[in-house]
């Protein structure tokens, strides 16, 4: 059964470890991409994001399997933490309200996909989102229903995963990408 923790400087040798599993994660992105320009000259991927985890500035669901490994992960963040989104051009058109977080990368490990780590990930982040106040939170993950789509493009997560956490499609910007959202009540 997945278990879900919050990426800090205690997790941190965690998600280092699962991300070099993966040559760093997409070849190298150490999901900073969406982060915008603010890596400093001269800093590597791996140093920035260690940067931003052990200062706040980077958070996540890190997903633990039974032995206790990183197996995947949900990184959100407020929309200043994470102003780089997919389908920026067309989501700018006809921007909806400014969500309070925003969940930009849902990431599991390749050969343990399929495993419900994903579904793990999402509603750990929800969980976090909810205790650190709720309010209006939104992806831009791509649908699937009906088509066969690769695993490494869908880093992202998919609306139908989305759909199952009680988003709500708003509206379409890519061929198969959707801005979604949900309001998420505060925890007690």
């Amino acid at each position: 059964m997945p278990v879900t923790v919050p990426l800090d400087a205690s997790t941190w040798p965690l998600f280092a470890e699962l991300a070099e599993r993966d040559n760093g994660v997409y070849g190298g992105c150490w999901c900073t991409a969406y982060h915008g320009d603010c890596r400093p000259p001269g800093l590597d991927r791996r140093a920035f994001k260690e940067q931003l985890v052990r200062t706040g500035r980077a958070h996540a669901a890190l997903v633990l399997d039974g032995d206790g490994a990183a197996r995947g992960w949900c990184q959100f963040g407020s929309a200043e933490e994470l102003p780089n989104i997919k389908h920026g051009r067309v989501y700018r058109q006809e921007p909806p309200p400014r969500p309070d977080w925003r969940i930009t990368c849902v990431y599991v490990e390749p050969r343990q996909r399929g495993r419900g780590f994903a579904r793990a990930a999402l509603a750990g982040a929800l969980d976090l989102l909810a205790g650190a106040g709720g309010g209006l939170v939104e992806a831009l993950p791509e649908t699937v229903d009906g088509r066969t789509a690769q695993g490494r493009f869908l880093f992202s997560g998919t609306v139908e995963l989305f759909e199952e956490h009680g988003f709500a499609r708003v509206r379409q910007v890519g061929k198969h990408a959707w801005i979604v959202h949900r309001r998420l009540p505060p925890s007690r």
